[in-house]
């Protein structure tokens, strides 16, 4: 299976910005599509953002299209969201999964890191 870890959530104010990185281990051998989705207490969970791992093909919620930006690095097996200009309705536990192909809906990942926490005060 497929080993996946977040990295690089936290606290930051409204405006700011992180990146956040799913690091891959494991079997890869089905990674060819790693997506963000994320929750916040009360609500489910959405799609953020998704690429492919070999022509990097992206898909964006359209809350976040136009500050946020996934990339992957074949060399590091790792994912990478850079989250610009940050609002307080981002704060959520963040969480990578993989799936065998492009989508933006839940049910098509198969294997989930952990999740990650991301605070955006006001």
């Amino acid at each position: 299976q497929v080993q996946l870890v977040e990295s690089g959530g936290g606290l930051v104010q409204a405006g700011g910005s992180l990146r956040l990185s799913c690091a891959a281990s494991g079997r890869t051998v089905n990674y060819i599509n790693v997506g963000w989705f994320r929750q916040a207490p009360g609500k489910e969970r959405e799609f953020v953002a998704s690429i492919t791992w070999s022509d990097a093909a992206t898909l964006y919620a359209d809350s976040v299209k136009a500050r946020f930006t996934i990339s992957r690095d074949n060399a590091k097996n790792a994912v990478y969201l850079q989250m610009n200009n940050l609002k307080p309705e981002d704060t959520a536990v963040y969480t990578c999964g993989t799936s065998t192909r492009q989508s933006r809906y839940l049910y098509a990942y198969n294997y989930w890191g952990q999740g990650i926490q991301v605070t955006v005060s006001s």
